[in-house]
């Protein structure tokens, strides 16, 4: 059985101690979606929203959301990310928009956790904006697409 990195030998939660890793290049990307009605997807289509540019604020909020992710999860490490990048694809068929995230670092710690993050915040973000509309939109599968570099390697889902 795999032994958990944030429980120390009596099974107390810490901050995982990464003094002696190296320092690699590394890379995660992540994704979600958010589902909603035809009228609230064709406001979002036609940036038609009464709060102005829902895209252009979510992406913002993805980037901020990977910012202050040691703030929002405690035994994450705060990390000077080098390069942030927010995509959206829109299927309009399915009133459903996806958002990509994809987070870098040079240092001693993924940034698997500030992409998921910024999903996240991006997300809910659409959410807030379309709310007035729709309040049953559906937030769902926010997940880890890949990780690069550290002592594990690449994760391909």
């Amino acid at each position: 059985m795999t032994k958990l990195s944030h429980f120390d030998a009596s099974g107390q939660a810490h901050m995982v101690d990464i003094a002696n890793k190296d320092e690699t290049k590394r890379t995660a990307i992540a994704t979600g979606s958010i589902t909603m009605s035809a009228e609230a997807f064709q406001l979002l289509e036609f940036n038609a929203s009464r709060k102005g540019d829902v895209l252009g604020i979510a992406r913002i909020a993805a980037i901020q959301g990977t910012k202050i992710t040691a703030n929002l999860i405690p035994l994450c490490h705060p990390l000077a990310l080098t390069h942030v990048h927010v995509d959206f694809v829109k299927d309009e068929e399915n009133h459903c928009l996806s958002i990509i995230v994809t987070t870098e670092t040079v240092g001693k710690t993924g940034v698997e956790m500030e992409a998921l993050s910024g999903v996240s915040a991006g997300l809910l973000t659409v959410y807030d904006m379309l709310k007035a509309i729709e309040k049953n939109m559906v937030i769902s599968n926010i997940h880890l697409i890949q990780k690069k570099g550290g002592k594990s390697g690449e994760f391909n889902f």
